[in-house]
């Protein structure tokens, strides 16, 4: 678990389930997605999110608001493999919130406790960080974290349509 001044970053529990379902259901969440996720695949998103928190220790964790006692969404890493997109294999720092927590700072409040966590506990050289090259609002929050932009490793998403929008993705890191 890891504290801020505002939220608190822990493992998902059963009853934020309607709350990560409603946030990723939302047409404003999706997005930035490429969609929203239905029921079955927001729990089954939350199912993975979790047996990685279980096996590595840590992962996207649940980011919940210290004032209210309520999940507004979710920050931390997660592992990126080598077969599933070009900038693999690393570790991602990523967050997601419900559109009611933007604009707060949480965003940048949360990502910069998880990635200065993530670059003293896990043994890595680099966190990075990516999202459609039009997402200037995250990009922002990157650069707010310390992170910087690295151009060569900017990347197609390969899950997204070639005309699709938010297909071309930065990419931004975070050495040691």
């Amino acid at each position: 678990m890891i504290q801020t001044s505002r939220l608190i970053l822990r493992p998902f529990r059963e009853d934020d389930r309607d709350a990560f379902a409603a946030m990723n259901a939302d047409p404003r969440v999706g997005d930035w997605l490429g969609g929203v996720s239905d029921r079955a695949a927001s729990d089954a998103i939350l199912d993975r999110i979790n047996a990685h928190i279980e096996a590595h220790g840590w992962g996207l964790w649940a980011a919940e608001r210290k004032s209210e006692a309520r999940m507004v969404g979710m920050i931390g890493l997660s592992t990126v493999k080598a077969e599933a997109l070009p900038v693999g294999p690393a570790i991602e720092m990523g967050w997601r919130l419900a559109p009611e927590a933007w604009g707060q700072g949480l965003a940048g409040e949360g990502a910069q406790a998880a990635l200065d966590w993530g670059l003293a506990n896990i043994d890595t050289p680099e966190i990075i960080a990516f999202t459609a090259a039009t997402n200037l609002k995250s990009q922002s929050v990157m650069t707010r974290i310390g992170m910087t932009p690295d151009p060569s490793r900017d990347f197609d998403h390969p899950r997204l349509a070639e005309d699709h929008p938010l297909r071309r993705h930065v990419v931004y890191a975070r050495r040691r």
